[in-house]
């Protein structure tokens, strides 16, 4: 099983995805980032979180 992502993650990262969605690509190090340069100030933490977890929405969309 996986890591749960909090509440935090998921709205950040679906807010990120609507205003930002067609600059991310499928790839982690270009979405860590896209997402250091639109979210001024959160840790290294929470920013590799939100960079994973948005390649791995978009590597699941490519599937389908």
């Amino acid at each position: 099983m996986g890591r749960i992502k909090t509440k935090l993650i998921k709205r950040l990262t679906f807010q990120l995805m609507k205003e930002h969605g067609d600059e991310f690509k499928p790839d982690f190090d270009e979405n860590k980032k896209l997402v250091e340069q639109f979210l001024k100030g959160p840790s290294k933490k929470i920013r590799n979180c939100i960079a994973g977890y948005v390649t791995r929405l978009l590597k699941r969309k490519e599937e389908y």
